[in-house]
């Protein structure tokens, strides 16, 4: 995992991780990134079922090998009573329990959350889940897609005539990011008061909270946003647009950025105050018009000189990349993005986290095989040899 490195910010901080999929995994790889120490509990001979969703990375799961570099994998049958108690002296130790198993699963293994807070009261207990610990959902399966549904994410996501889920699993992203900041913030209160939390982190709930503009308009103006593919619901011009060669994006945040695509762009000064287009809320309603007019005077110009040409007035656009051009982008080239990462079966590249400190790089650890670890981390807790073959023996390690 190579050498601490007391200038990253949770150098000195341990999380023990019984986690799977994505949401758990990318709070915990983050933690990582920043210096923690985090301990992957896995499940003897299979490990995260992330590990088997595709063989795309030299062999490896892709969703695997993005989310669980930098941490120690032990492999461990949580079900036996030596397992258990590995798990137990692990936490002992921590500063951080995660887990997002299924509901109760955790407690019914012995590593229930008001338990394991009143045995060791500075610990930071992250309980995931899909729905919540209370509710009517709360012992249903909670896959991305599944909450996206549940959630209303959908009804917003698409073309007129098809909704969709999003290319990413957001539902699982957006929990795994209020678990890393709630962790972070029950450290920070633990630095000033000695005391650790108990904090309850779900799919729903998070998602929940990312759909707050389509949720207020349907609150307060009975209105369902409409699904408008690469467009914007609330926003006109916002949306891709072809050229004499190809398209581009283009971004109107406001009506200033109106006047200069039209003016400073396109030298159409008409075109700037007319009634049927000159504040957004009259573009909104007149969508499909503007959309037509737009897209008239985009096809005069090769995608290439339009970039230029609205770069120079100051108008948001963007390529429409794909994911070979996010590989070439000259962003990640020109900024040294990428750094090579060691797995199991050999090298690969990978990019930094986003956060970006200025006197020292996150952590770009390895990628463990299954139970990697299994045997050091058990001769830190005072196993012997002897003791070590004998879980091995009886199938409580892995």
């Amino acid at each position: 995992m190579g050498q601490p490195n007391s200038d990253l910010p949770l150098d000195g901080i341990t999380v023990v991780a019984l986690e799977q999929a994505v949401a758990a995994p990318l709070a915990t790889r983050h933690l990582a990134d920043m210096g923690a120490r985090v301990i992957k509990i896995e499940r003897v001979g299979e490990g995260d079922f992330a590990r088997h969703y595709d063989q795309a990375v030299h062999g490896q799961a892709s969703h695997f090998v993005w989310l669980n570099r930098s941490k120690e994998s032990i492999a461990v049958d949580v079900k036996s009573e030596s397992g258990r108690q590995i798990v137990l002296d692990l936490v002992a130790r921590a500063d951080v329990f995660l887990q997002n198993l299924a509901p109760d699963a955790a407690a019914r293994l012995g590593f229930g959350a008001e338990e394991l807070r009143e045995e060791f009261p500075r610990l930071v207990v992250i309980d995931m889940s899909g729905y919540g610990s209370a509710g009517p959902r709360r012992e249903r399966k909670a896959y991305d897609m599944l909450v996206q549904a549940e959630t209303g994410m959908i009804s917003v996501t698409g073309t007129p005539e098809t909704a969709t889920k999003t290319g990413i699993p957001v539902s699982d992203i957006a929990a795994g990011m209020y678990a890393l900041t709630s962790i972070l913030s029950a450290l920070f209160r633990r630095e000033r008061t000695g005391k650790g939390a108990l904090v309850e982190v779900s799919m729903f709930d998070s998602t929940v909270e990312w759909l707050g503009h389509p949720m207020y308009m349907k609150m307060y103006a009975d209105k369902q946003i409409p699904r408008v593919g690469l467009g914007h619901a609330a926003i006109v011009p916002y949306d891709s647009y072809p050229t004499s060669d190809g398209e581009i994006l283009i971004g109107v945040q406001n009506d200033r950025g109106w006047r200069a695509l039209m003016m400073d762009v396109f030298e159409r000064e008409d075109l700037v105050d007319h009634p049927r287009y000159r504040t957004n809320i009259v573009r909104v309603e007149n969508r499909g018009e503007v959309d037509e007019l737009v897209g008239s005077l985009t096809r005069l110009y090769s995608t290439a000189d339009l970039d230029q040409r609205l770069a120079a007035a100051g108008v948001p656009a963007a390529a429409l990349n794909d994911m070979a051009g996010l590989l070439e982008h000259p962003q990640l080239e020109k900024r040294a993005r990428w750094r090579s990462v060691g797995t199991e079966n050999g090298p690969i590249d990978a990019v930094l986290p986003p956060m970006t400190y200025s006197d020292v790089e996150m952590r770009m650890g390895d990628v463990p095989a299954l139970g990697q670890q299994t045997d050091s981390l058990l001769a830190e807790l005072g196993r012997t040899g002897d003791q070590i073959a004998d879980l091995r023996r009886d199938g409580s390690i892995g």
